[in-house]
């Protein structure tokens, strides 16, 4: 005989999720709002070019000029750029509140003892003061735990099924919340480069038909607008290191707390079917 389940988590992670939503459809038009206004009046200052006007080459070493002379995807790449630190951001203070207040690996410790011992209530107080994904899910099966134990009508096997099925659940209910907005990182990371590499294509069609339309070849023309077009796929690429390493440590510190979820649980599982659950 299965236990029933209720369905209000699902509707909290349906929130949690519209929530993302809606924070990533604001953030990523205002992010490029702001890369276009940065490549105009910041990057595109007339105190950054020769005869202080931006359709001049660059002062020599001017490093803010040269990167105005990017093209028209340099403020796309300012605007991936802005993303990846907002959602960094976001994620960081996610994972912050997820791991709870106090060590996450000290209040596994904690628990297990509290479980060890059966006291469920030390147990439950422990994940209220705790809060955070762990504790979330610790909680959930103690809960289960003391609703399986009084079902004369299951069996042992019942029981620990359905105390498994609930931490399972809860864990997976748990992951949404933790990687919600890092897809926005790995995409980032793949078509950065790809931007800029359109913007250096373009530049350099734009430098050959220049020199094209001048009709006398101009080596020192022609490399300098190979130079400037290279700074597209500069920053393209620098944009997208950085996004791996932000991508790579976000879910470094996510699957620390999935296996420190995980450990618990299965210390729960155990403990209980093997010792108390049926009695």
């Amino acid at each position: 005989m299965e236990v029933q389940k209720e369905p209000a988590k699902k509707i909290s992670g349906y929130a949690l999720h519209k929530t993302s939503t809606v924070f990533a459809t604001i953030v990523i038009p205002i992010e490029l709002i702001i890369g276009i206004v940065v490549y105009k009046y910041i990057l595109g200052n007339p105190a950054h070019f020769m005869d202080n006007n931006p359709a001049n080459h660059p002062l020599p070493g001017d490093f803010w000029g040269m990167v105005y002379k990017g093209g028209i995807t340099v403020p796309v790449i300012i605007t991936f750029l802005l993303a990846v630190l907002t959602f960094f951001a976001e994620r960081i203070w996610t994972l912050y509140k997820a791991r709870g207040n106090k060590n996450p690996v000290e209040f596994v410790l904690n628990i297990k003892e509290h479980v060890s011992a059966f006291n469920i209530d030390a147990a439950k107080e422990a994940c209220d003061e705790q809060q955070g994904s762990i504790a979330n899910v610790v909680k959930a099966g103690l809960e289960r735990y003391e609703d399986v134990q009084k079902r004369e009508d299951l069996t042992l096997e019942q029981k620990a099924l359905a105390l498994q099925k609930e931490m399972d659940e809860a864990s997976e209910m748990e992951i949404p919340v933790l990687e919600k907005n890092i897809i926005i990182l790995s995409t980032i990371a793949s078509i950065s480069t790809l931007t800029g590499l359109l913007g250096t294509v373009l530049g350099m069609i734009k430098a050959f038909a220049a020199l094209a339309h001048a009709g006398a070849p101009d080596a020192v023309g022609l490399a300098t607008g190979i130079s400037e077009a290279m700074m597209s796929t500069a920053l393209g690429i620098s944009t997208s290191m950085l996004s791996i390493l932000l991508y790579n440590y976000i879910t470094t510190r996510i699957d620390k707390i999935m296996f420190l979820t995980a450990e618990i649980s299965q210390a729960i599982i155990r403990t209980f079917s093997y010792k108390r659950i049926d009695e």
